[in-house]
């Protein structure tokens, strides 16, 4: 496994590689870096692939220090191509993960002629709301969605940089399979999501004891490292374009994303706590017709590539497998 980097649209990106073949193209989320799928690089090589993991535009050893309304999903696809020009990949098997399950969906939707296959987890596809992001997300007079605690430019920034290694620790625990289940009413302080300003997002997360099972020392040093050096900002300013992107994507209103795909969740994902989010899953058919299965990992959370390593390679090679023979085959590297 390989550290490179590669100028694309203006900015550097970082990526990790390893392997000759068909083209994995891994993205990940919020806070993570390309070191995420450190389990499944080189099990995607063993197995005949060509696998590659970016830090994703404002994150690791990719650029960072950018304006906030460059961080939209159309600058992420964008870099994504640019990534595949640059390397002479004619088309990928998309995997992401968070965010990189949401830019996963994009790519695929914006540039399926590049895209031959998607694995998304965590987070479904899903339909355009009819209102703003911000507009629908909830907030009462004591407390706001953790999404709109992040909108306001240093707020979140200052929290979770006063001490980088104790925000990774509570973060990684609280969403990870090793919390326990999320359900309404569990009694934590406030429902899923539900940040209380006065006190920061942190406070109400457990002090965990150790690090997760799954998590090594050595793999939790790698995003103290990553994140002591480039901040949080670049991965918060993701967020602050939701409302941005909703209006940026009116084009593609009413799009299908027309190739095979792949959702799996972890039976402890946070975001299965989410109102209505069941009935989310459930209608994404209508949005992604060739939707080959979508998949629950029993006591998984939400870093589920990290906490099921050997699962989610089982899945995402299964699932490759079946595109070898199709019209929608991985195409090799070069023109």
């Amino acid at each position: 496994m390989q550290r490179k980097s590669v100028n694309v649209n203006g900015i550097t990106l970082s990526y990790l590689e390893a392997g000759e073949g068909p083209v994995v193209l891994f993205c990940h989320g919020f806070p993570e870096t390309s070191h995420s799928w450190h389990n499944q690089i080189p099990a995607m090589a063993a197995a005949g692939y060509r696998a590659i993991a970016p830090d994703m535009r404002g994150y690791g050893d990719s650029s960072t220090h950018l304006a906030t309304d460059e961080y939209t999903l159309f600058h992420i696809v964008g870099d994504l191509i640019g990534l595949m020009d640059a390397l002479s990949i004619k088309r990928a098997v998309i995997v992401g993960n968070d965010w990189g399950a949401t830019i996963a969906w994009q790519i695929a939707l914006m540039r399926p002629d590049r895209v031959s296959g998607v694995v998304a987890f965590g987070v479904p596809m899903m339909a355009s709301p009819p209102m703003s992001p911000t507009q629908i997300f909830p907030r009462t007079a004591d407390a706001l969605f953790y999404t709109l605690y992040f909108q306001e430019p240093g707020v979140a920034e200052k929290e979770l940089e006063q001490d980088v290694t104790t925000s990774l620790r509570k973060i990684y625990h609280a969403a990870s399979g090793e919390a326990g289940e999320r359900l309404p009413g569990d009694g934590t302080p406030n429902p899923f999501g539900m940040i209380t300003p006065a006190r920061g997002m942190l406070e109400d997360l457990p002090e965990p004891g150790s690090l997760p099972e799954w998590l090594s020392t050595s793999d939790f040093q790698s995003y103290v490292t990553s994140f002591t050096r480039s901040g949080f900002r670049g991965g918060l300013n993701y967020y602050r374009n939701l409302d941005r992107n909703w209006q940026l994507q009116a084009s593609l209103q009413g799009m299908r994303i027309e190739i095979p795909a792949l959702f799996a969740v972890g039976s402890r994902d946070v975001g299965l706590a989410m109102p209505g989010m069941d009935q989310i899953i459930a209608d994404m058919p209508g949005l992604v017709p060739r939707l080959r299965d979508s998949v629950i990992i029993e006591g998984a959370g939400h870093w589920i590539q990290q906490e099921r390593p050997e699962k989610v390679n089982e899945l995402i090679l299964a699932f490759a497998s079946t595109l070898g023979d199709a019209e929608d085959a991985v195409s090799q590297t070069g023109s």
